[in-house]
């Protein structure tokens, strides 16, 4: 599986918990206290919420002498939180990031600390070939995977069947399904892109059916140009889609948060997430079992003349751990990290419907055929293209986030949306 690095899951979090930030080393005693910060809240993330603290209290029966502190945080607060504290030197000792470009800056400020000694140890050939690389830099293992997605286009089944619809197998043909929703008062695709990432895994589609995956890549790593013919036909689609009423109502200010609420509860027929998403429509309880038996995927169709292929996806590593470089209980931190992946694996799958980093034997294991459907999926893409602006360095990602909001407002161009990426790509 050919992992090439590109595309954003901007990530960051909304507080329930005690603060996070620097080592608190020992209580007076020999009790060890491991500051731990994440983004799965109960009420958004109950499957992973609920595997986290089960890891942490098993983690604590077994080490006696240690107390995993938790701050749990929603996505964007999250990051958001994680440049104040970077700001100050007081990152947690433990704590989430994403891959590529959206760790470098805090690798460069000596602030990640290596962590290729786990990857020698209890954790050895455990990962899914791809994924630690990608939190590899200068030769440097400075995060552990703990995810693996691929970006379908959810849709819900009950109002396909209601307008005698069929799943789209090419981009003509997924036009013609927004077209009738639009007829019938429904809003096709539910979008929240105040987050501006969001927008952007549809673009990127767009950009790989259109242009070819090596044009999409090429671009993004600065050897090609978003001026590419296929590239620029893909920002313009961006806009007919807009033009055409493809999104819920108000989607450029709309969190992503908002748009799912809108997919969950019937009022959107088809929503483009990765497979993060998998527990909402598979293990998550609060969700009605009737509305998880009604979501299905497709693969985003292939565009006609176009040089992308149906198989290749965006998507690749999801989240990881990082051990903070000043962390005052650093070698217990990395116990602790160890620890948690190994647990995360099967746990996750079972537990939360996530698809893990490591190898987990699935076939011994009863899951929903969405879940199933989704993972041989994945082990037959034929490439995929890791989240731009994780890939991107930072001021590039900011660039492009912006850009991308601004395209689907249409304040810009597809013309200007290309030049302002090889400008910021460039560094120009």
């Amino acid at each position: 599986m050919a992992v090439t690095l590109c595309c954003a899951i901007a990530l960051a979090g909304c507080g329930n918990s005690e603060s996070g930030g620097s080592a608190e080393g020992s209580d007076g005693g020999n009790k060890t206290t491991i500051n731990f910060m994440h983004l799965w809240p109960e009420g958004v993330s109950a499957g992973q919420n609920k595997i986290v603290n089960q890891i942490i209290e098993d983690y604590q029966t077994e080490n006696p002498d240690v107390t995993i502190k938790t701050e749990v945080l929603d996505n964007e607060q999250y990051k958001n939180k994680l440049k104040v504290l970077s700001a100050s030197n007081e990152l947690p000792d433990v704590g989430i990031t994403w891959a590529a470009g959206f760790m470098t800056p805090y690798v460069e400020g000596g602030l990640f600390t290596p962590i290729d000694d786990l990857l020698g140890g209890e954790l050895n050939g455990k990962f899914v070939e791809g994924t630690t690389e990608a939190f590899n830099i200068d030769g440097k293992t400075y995060g552990l995977p703990l995810e693996f997605n691929i970006t379908p286009v959810f849709y819900n089944k009950a109002i396909f069947e209601q307008y005698g619809l069929e799943t789209p197998q090419t981009y003509e043909e997924l036009k013609a399904v927004i077209s009738t929703l639009t007829e019938n008062g429904v809003a096709p695709i539910a979008l929240g892109n105040k987050d501006r990432w969001t927008g952007s895994l549809i673009y990127m589609f767009l950009a790989e059916r259109f242009g070819g995956q090596e044009a999409l890549a090429s671009a993004i790593n600065g050897e090609g140009s978003f001026t590419d013919e296929g590239l620029t036909k893909a920002a313009a689609e961006v806009q007919s889609l807009v033009d055409s009423n493809a999104f819920i109502k108000g989607f450029n200010g709309l969190s992503n948060e908002e748009a799912k609420s809108e997919f969950l509860n019937g009022n959107a027929a088809m929503y483009i997430m990765s497979t993060w998403e998998l527990p909402n429509f598979t293990t998550n309880e609060e969700i009605p079992q009737e509305f998880r038996d009604s979501v299905g995927f497709f693969k985003f169709p292939e565009a006609e003349g176009g040089k992308g292929n149906v198989d290749s996806w965006v998507g690749g590593p999801g989240v990881g751990l990082f051990v903070s470089e000043n962390s005052e209980v650093k070698d217990e931190a990395k116990m602790f990290v160890e620890y948690f992946v190994s647990q995360w694996g099967e746990q996750s799958v079972t537990g939360a419907g996530v698809i893990p980093a490591t190898k987990v034997d699935t076939a011994s294991l009863e899951l929903p055929q969405l879940y199933i459907d989704l993972f041989n999926e994945m082990n037959k893409a034929t490439s995929i293209t890791l989240y731009a602006d994780v890939q991107m360095q930072a001021s590039a990602a900011e660039t492009h986030l912006n850009q991308i909001q601004a395209l689907f407002g249409k304040a810009v161009t597809p013309e200007v949306f290309a030049e302002e990426h090889d400008k910021a790509i460039s560094g120009n």
